[in-house]
């Protein structure tokens, strides 16, 4: 896939990570975590999001608007025998398709350990929202359903906000705002229509299919590695790193539970002037860097949910392990 696939991709991806990871479920940490700052009913609510479809299937068209356009994406989501299939399917632009297939119900992933509170220690009871404040707002009407407005607000510089509206009887995210530090909206992802369907439509005569990939932690065989291992020495308080331990894998992945972002690095043959480039489509930040790291000339990219100045300092902070 190339870099500008990649990157036009990214917020589909994004959004349909947090549609798709969800599991049926009651709420359960959620419901009885000792945070008197924090809104409960707003937190049970992202638990049952977390939770609600690994037992339901669904198919529907996503509209993702944002200042330089509108894409319409086709989504289906079928559960079968311990194991979930998920296509995604561009309906403009150069109608691009991704696949994945024999997903395992039983692998959670950690941006869900983090919106269940699975993983908290005493020092750090209140999870997620510690990182941002969560309050149940009015309700409205997504693709013909009632749905769950949640106000997401971050407690600091480093992330976005958002707006999540949840289907009032599955917890399905059905809409999505990512909303800037200046309180403007970044970019709307919503279902135009959706149903729940136990069958998985034909798939269309498309050229350009991508499957996705689900590797193991340390299956380097599927990322590109550089010569030396590397760390990126800060991220925001509250990411946790999705990836194995530090090594030469050429990539690096992190999670607050609803913000990622990914690190790239690359090796470069010849010297280059150091600077940066910057593209923002929406709420997503493409952010590259060309400098330095001790002796080596690298490329250093961070492409995810976080603002620019994020992206920056997570830039800043790569180096060597020695």
């Amino acid at each position: 896939m190339t870099a500008n696939r990649r990157r036009r991709l990214l917020p589909w991806v994004m959004f349909c990570a947090v549609v798709l990871q969800a599991a049926t479920g009651t709420v359960t940490r959620a419901a009885t975590i000792n945070c008197p700052e924090a809104d409960q009913a707003a937190l049970n609510w992202l638990d049952k999001m977390s939770r609600s479809l690994r037992q339901v299937s669904y198919h529907g068209v996503v509209i993702l608007q944002r200042h330089d356009g509108v894409q319409v994406m086709q989504v289906s989501h079928f559960v079968d025998n311990g194991s979930s299939s998920e296509r995604l399917i561009e309906l403009t632009g150069q109608g691009a398709q991704v696949e994945r297939k024999s997903h395992p119900l039983d692998c959670v992933h950690p941006g869900d350990r983090l919106l269940r509170m699975e993983t908290l220690s005493d020092v750090e009871r209140c999870g997620i929202a510690e990182q941002y404040q969560f309050t149940v707002a009015e309700r409205e009407r997504v693709a013909g359903r009632d749905a769950v407005r949640i106000k997401v607000e971050p407690r600091d510089m480093y992330r976005f906000g958002y707006v999540l509206s949840l289907d009032q009887e599955t917890g399905l995210l059905l809409k999505s705002q990512t909303i800037s530090q200046g309180h403007k909206t970044l970019e709307t992802m919503q279902f135009a229509r959706l149903s729940y369907s136990d069958v998985m439509p034909a798939s269309p005569a498309i050229d350009a299919v991508h499957q996705a990939q689900h590797p193991q932690a340390n299956d380097v065989r599927v990322q590109a590695s550089v010569a030396r291992a590397w760390t990126v020495g800060w991220v925001p308080r509250g990411f946790s790193a999705t990836d194995s331990t530090p090594g030469r894998s050429g990539r690096r992945t992190y999670t607050d539970g609803l913000a990622v972002f990914s690190v790239f690095m690359e090796d470069l043959d010849i010297e280059i002037r150091p600077g940066e480039g910057l593209i923002l489509q929406g709420g997503t930040t493409t952010y590259t860097r060309g400098m330095r790291v001790s002796d080596q000339p690298v490329l250093v990219t961070v492409i995810g949910e976080v603002p620019v100045n994020t992206a920056r300092m997570v830039a800043d902070s790569v180096s060597w392990v020695q």
